[in-house]
């Protein structure tokens, strides 16, 4: 269990202030020009070295991802972009951060924009998002007001300017490059890779593009050294998490926890508990509604880390942890997030673009029986067909809740098969 001493977001809650006094009594903006000037590749190193891997979903380590921004300058600016899009389903870590304190954000972006030499920050946030936008722009402001923003930012000798752009409410949006062509004006539709945004991004530059989390983090690590980091959680999963629980628990909520927390533990230890109690669970998505679920055979002993995840075929993703006890009409749920990744695809790839209806359309047949076993199988090979084959990882998301479904709730599908057959042949 994490020590409110190793806690790194001390607001979550919005229980302090948020304005510039509260967070600076809280440790924020604590001589970060200091931090700055001992050069880019401290930062890295460091970064590097607390083995933190990108809170956005993904799981990339951070301090790789910023080195590999280009060292040299060849005329072209240098950009940090920070994803605040936050739009996967039973996600809402990044919005308690950014409304209850944004200025370890800030404070993270001029650190993380100045370790790839970037001068300027834009922070995509979510279209929904109108409050959280008015907060951050709050602080922005204060941060400017306050000469740790614009011109010598924070005494560090370093010129930095942060932009806040406030998105249209597309889910596909939260992909790197999607982002970026929706900031600079087009349609939002994912770019092939390569080339690569740290060779050319936004406005054709180098860019960066970070989660919320991972930026924010950054300025504790620093203080506090990455070894420090490096001692929580598991080898390989490192460091402090956000965790979102929602769906049928006594109590639903955003909670920072160390990696590698048994899932249970941290249902029971902070969310109340499984309503009804915990051989009352059917299911839960461990990372977000792009993951495969588990079934509560899986979910007694499983560990909520990148890896151990991994070895049972779902994914830590977003960390946001979606319960589903045995009300729950399973094939419906998976049904209803074919239906959204199937609203939310843009269209761009044919696996996608196509697949994405057909498996809405079958599941939507599967969930009142009317189907045959055999279109199990084609399913299956359907989502398989769009896994792996479309330029952005939205081909994935939507097909892994439902492979999720038939890998571990076959029976269930079957069965309701079998009972309107049943049905049928009464009739």
């Amino acid at each position: 269990m994490l020590q409110d001493k190793d806690r790194i977001f001390t607001n979550l809650y919005g229980l302090h202030d948020w304005r510039l006094p509260g967070a600076r009594k809280r440790g924020a903006w604590d001589n970060t020009g200091g931090l700055i000037q001992k050069g880019r590749d401290y930062i890295i190193d460091e970064m590097k070295a607390s083995g933190l891997r990108g809170r956005g979903g993904a799981g990339f380590p951070t301090g790789l991802k910023w080195s590999f921004m280009p060292k040299e300058n060849d005329g072209r600016p240098h950009y940090l972009v920070v994803n605040a899009d936050e739009s996967e389903p039973g996600t809402c870590k990044d919005r308690e951060i950014m409304r209850n304190d944004p200025h370890i954000l800030l404070e993270g972006c001029l650190i993380a924009g100045f370790s790839m030499g970037a001068n300027t920050c834009y922070i995509y946030l979510r279209g929904e998002y109108i409050e959280v936008r008015h907060r951050l722009q709050a602080a922005i402001d204060e941060a400017y007001e306050a000469g740790l923003l614009g011109k010598n930012a924070a005494g560090s000798g370093w010129d930095y300017d942060i932009y806040l752009h406030h998105g249209a409410g597309a889910y596909i949006c939260g992909e790197e490059t999607a982002l970026l062509e929706s900031l600079e004006g087009k349609k939002g539709q994912p770019r092939l890779k390569p080339p690569f945004p740290a060779n050319m991004g936004l406005y054709g530059c180098p860019t960066t593009v970070n989660n919320v989390e991972s930026i924010a983090v950054a300025p504790t690590i620093l203080r506090r050294g990455s070894s420090w980091f490096d001692n929580l959680g598991r080898p390989g999963n490192t460091g402090t998490k956000i965790f979102s629980i929602s769906g049928h628990v006594n109590n639903p909520c955003n909670v920072e926890e160390e990696m590698g927390i048994s899932l249970r533990e941290l249902i029971e230890r902070h969310a109340g508990g499984v309503r009804g109690g915990w051989d009352n669970l059917l299911a839960i998505i461990p990372g977000g509604s792009s993951v495969p679920l588990l079934p509560k055979e899986i979910c007694d002993t499983v560990l909520m880390d990148f890896d151990s995840l991994k070895e049972v075929q779902s994914g830590l993703g977003t960390a946001a942890v979606i319960v589903m006890d045995k009300s729950t009409d399973i094939v419906k749920a998976i049904a209803r997030l074919a239906a959204f990744y199937k609203h939310e695809s843009c269209g761009q790839c044919t696996p996608c673009r196509e697949g994405t209806g057909w498996m809405w359309r079958v599941m939507e047949r599967l969930v009142k029986g009317e189907a045959q076993k055999s279109e199990i199988d084609m399913l299956w090979d359907v989502t398989k067909q769009v896994e792996g084959h479309t330029i952005c990882a939205l081909g994935d998301a939507a097909a892994w809740p439902v492979q999720g479904l038939i890998r571990h709730f076959r029976k269930e599908i079957e069965d309701r098969i079998d009972a309107n057959a049943g049905q049928v042949a009464a009739e």
